[in-house]
């Protein structure tokens, strides 16, 4: 072999190399859009990244998560989103309705999965629950209509109740709205007085617990937002040292010491947006996904806070309940 034909050899033999690398698929990056903390939402990731599992997917292997959190910091959600799409990700998982408006208001060109509690065709987000006809879609898992449903089985639970206080996130204004007026026809129908606290930090929800501890009402209503949902252990912990009876629409709650929780189950909304955004990667247009109702709740009571509390949980409620604590 001359030396011209060597050169020619060992160029083809560098070029293989490339050849393959250029021809291997390039893996799609998810753009993860929170007003939390990853801490705070913990389990609810590890719902989604099953779903995605289910669907063919791995974080890392075939697929990437790029995760922006607002850390509680509402107004960063603007620029968080704005760096996804920057960053031209193949669709935006937003989880609550502040991120999903960022996320919205961001791009009217990249796929949007949300997960939301309120209606998203009043709040203007889609046009259709059948056929959104724009970018977005997903889940969305009922909460202000189950707020007479958990206002009837805190009463169930605490038959004195005649006093509650409903603790709001004024941040979480469209939520909050829709939340308080589904909470006040609930107790109004059953003769119940309502006492408003509003919280939108850490330090607002010691307040409204001082409140508590001063006026005495006879249980807590906690509302459904992403910030409030973010503070169950505060919240649980607050409720058992005041030894008051509350309600959450989260099962964390329950877990952390609260007396009792009835709401959608979170776990399964989180798995089902993991494959909801998989159908996403492999190509469905949101225009064409029809938004998704949620149909699967749970009841779950902590025994052993009500046996703190000295309640006497009835054995008609301890039978209906999905998962008792002891």
């Amino acid at each position: 072999m001359n030396r011209r034909q060597m050169i020619a050899a060992l160029g083809g033999a560098a070029a293989w190399p490339l050849a393959a690398r250029a021809q291997q698929p390039v893996m799609p990056v998810i753009g993860f859009l929170d007003s939390r903390t990853p801490e705070a939402v913990a389990s609810r990731l590890r719902a989604f990244r099953q779903g995605l599992h289910e669907s063919g997917y791995v974080e890392g292997e075939n697929v990437a998560i790029v995760y922006r959190w607002a850390e509680d910091q509402i107004d960063r959600l603007p620029e968080l989103a704005a760096d996804l799409v920057r960053r031209q990700v193949a669709v935006i998982v937003t989880p609550g309705a502040p991120a999903t408006s960022a996320a919205k208001a961001a791009t009217s060109a990249i796929p949007v999965a949300f997960v939301l509690a309120e209606d998203p065709v009043r709040s203007g987000l889609v046009s259709s629950l059948a056929r959104p006809g724009g970018n977005l879609t997903g889940i969305n898992f009922l909460s202000a209509e189950l707020v007479a449903k958990r206002l009837e089985l805190l009463h169930e639970l605490v038959p004195r109740l005649a006093r509650v206080a409903v603790l709001l996130n004024p941040a979480d204004a469209s939520r909050t709205e829709s939340a308080l007026r589904e909470v006040e026809d609930a107790a109004r129908a059953m003769r119940l007085q309502t006492q408003l606290l509003n919280a939108n930090t850490s330090r607002e929800i010691d307040a409204a617990f001082d409140t508590v501890a001063r006026d005495r009402p006879d249980a807590l209503f906690v509302t459904t937002t992403s910030f409030l949902s973010a503070r169950v252990v505060q919240l649980a912990v607050l409720a058992a040292f005041h030894r008051l009876p509350a309600s959450h629409d989260s099962r964390e709650f329950a877990e952390a010491g609260g007396l009792m929780s009835y709401g959608t189950h979170i776990a399964d909304v989180y798995r089902q947006i993991g494959t909801y955004t998989v159908r996403i990667l492999k190509g469905a247009k949101p225009a064409d996904l029809p938004v998704v109702q949620s149909s699967k709740f749970e009841l779950v009571i902590n025994a052993h806070t009500a046996r703190m509390l000295g309640i006497e949980v009835p054995p008609m409620l301890l039978a209906r309940a999905d998962e008792v604590i002891e």
